[in-house]
């Protein structure tokens, strides 16, 4: 018979299939933490219940950024996830199904209609007949009101912080450990003094010795991961101090080599500190490799710009330009060098294709055809 592990059910959650599918989504850092943010709002049912504007402002990202993320996800599966509400839901399953046409999205808007069995303003509504609003009523009775339901084999737990950072009445950063994720381990004296008392023979006494050894090497080895994680932990904050005062545009460059010369350690040992660890700070919840990013040198000298902020603020040019002026790569660079950051034109030409977004000729024929 086979053991009662191999018997428990170990389904995955809607939250760990939606994490799996963000991570294969091909979106930036810095949207991948706005989708995580999006993913924990998330219900049972699988409808995003936060507001998107809330989220931005707290994160301290444009609303056209948060949508844009939103837009990307309810493209995972199940189909219909991630949506506000009940039309929503419906009408992503309806797109998926090609069958979102006028008269569809017309039904859709006026469910209200449809549950108190109006079937005569509703065809009015959606300029069909009594046969054609059947088969139609039967397509949205066949799809699922609650895509998430499929899900949860057990409850879902939202990632507790290994550190909490606060901001102090005069602007500074206090970084505290989370002692509710600290392993507690303590060697008991007592029993260990009353054990020895009683040992006769000597390989019994060397057997007592090695094992309070052991012990006292582990609580040390305890103590002194605790003390790297808030050192590391520190020395981040200190680095990405812009990111905790006024958003994701001013995330700076930063590398684990940076960060354990600052506070003389081995790279290899941030690495793994930094590894599966989290802070919470006012913006949300965040891992720590999360503000390891890469560098785009100032056009000027001076202090370089991390690529997810430049790539941030390629985003916010793109979604700020008029019909009348389309921006090209070159008129984005020129831009970008007059703001001090120097970046050729293929760097902007890739970071503009990470984000999704088509090339200005691409951009202006979709505008030409009312696209």
């Amino acid at each position: 018979m086979p053991g009662i592990e191999e018997t428990l059910a170990n389904d995955k959650t809607l939250s760990e299939h939606l994490d799996a599918q963000l991570t294969e989504a091909g979106l930036s850092p810095v949207e991948r933490m706005i989708g995580g943010v999006l993913i924990d709002a998330v219900d049972d049912w699988g409808y995003m219940r936060a507001d998107v504007l809330e989220i931005a402002h707290r994160i301290g990202a444009d609303d056209a950024t948060v949508l844009r993320v939103l837009q990307v996800m309810q493209g995972f599966e199940p189909t219909g996830v991630m949506a506000r509400d009940i039309p929503e839901c419906l009408t992503l399953q309806l797109k998926e199904r090609g069958r979102f046409d006028p008269a569809m999205e017309a039904l859709i808007t006026n469910l209200d209609l449809l549950a108190k069995g109006h079937f005569e303003r509703l065809m009015t509504v959606c300029g069909v007949d009594r046969e054609d609003l059947s088969d139609m009523i039967a397509e949205v009775r066949a799809l699922t009101p609650k895509p998430g339901a499929g899900f949860g084999g057990g409850t879902v737990q939202s990632v507790a912080p290994d550190v909490y950072i606060k901001q102090s009445p005069d602007g500074t950063w206090i970084v505290e450990l989370n002692t509710d994720t600290m392993p507690r381990v303590l060697m008991n004296q007592r029993y260990y003094a009353t054990v020895s008392k009683t040992a006769k023979r000597e390989e019994d006494k060397q057997f007592l010795t090695e094992c309070a050894a052991n012990a006292s090497w582990l609580v040390k080895s305890l103590d002194q991961r605790a003390r790297t994680i808030l050192k590391v932990a520190r020395e981040i904050v200190r680095q990405q101090d812009g990111f905790f005062a006024h958003g994701v545009a001013h995330l700076r460059p930063l590398n684990l080599k940076t960060v354990a010369a600052a506070i003389e350690m081995h790279e290899s040992t941030v690495s793994r500190v930094t590894s599966n660890k989290y802070l919470s700070c006012a913006r949300g919840v965040f891992e720590l490799k999360y503000f390891f990013t890469a560098s785009i040198n100032a056009a000027d000298g001076g202090e370089s710009h991390s690529a997810e902020a430049v790539r941030y603020q390629i985003k916010g040019l793109i979604d700020t330009e008029t019909p009348v002026e389309i921006l090209s790569d070159d008129r984005i660079v020129e831009i970008l060098r007059e703001k001090g950051i120097d970046i050729a034109r293929r760097t902007v030409a890739k970071y503009r294709e990470s984000l999704r977004i088509p090339s200005s000729v691409e951009r202006k024929r979709k505008l030409a055809h009312g696209l």
